[in-house]
């Protein structure tokens, strides 16, 4: 579980990553990773799972299982930065470990 500070919760953040980082796409998600003004804040993620990948159980299963995966990756990402992370349709069928080497791939590649 991601704790508060760890979490994108407004709109405008969420814009301005998707806008303005860096994009890396796979198979079953689109991540978007961003440097913060500030390098001492906490590195926070956010998760877009729209309609398109099913419906209210499958998006929140899809959810919770990029949340898990972005825990772990927590301690290895740099201070300051900001993630998010857009789930595609081909999410819902994609087992946890698919989804734990697809965010770690782009993470590894995109925070250095």
């Amino acid at each position: 579980m991601l704790a508060r500070p760890n979490r994108l919760t407004r709109g405008t953040d969420y814009k301005t990553v998707v806008r303005r980082g860096r994009r890396c796409a796979g198979a079953h998600t689109i991540t978007y990773v961003s440097k913060t003004a500030d390098p001492s804040s906490s590195t926070r993620f956010g998760f877009i799972v729209s309609k398109q990948v099913g419906g209210a159980v499958v998006r929140n299963t899809v959810r919770r299982r990029l949340k898990a995966v972005c825990a772990e990756a927590l301690a290895e990402l740099p201070s300051g930065t900001d993630v998010v992370i857009r789930a595609l349709p081909a999410a819902a069928a994609a087992s946890f470990g698919d989804l734990r080497a697809e965010v770690s791939r782009c993470l590894a590649r995109r925070a250095a």
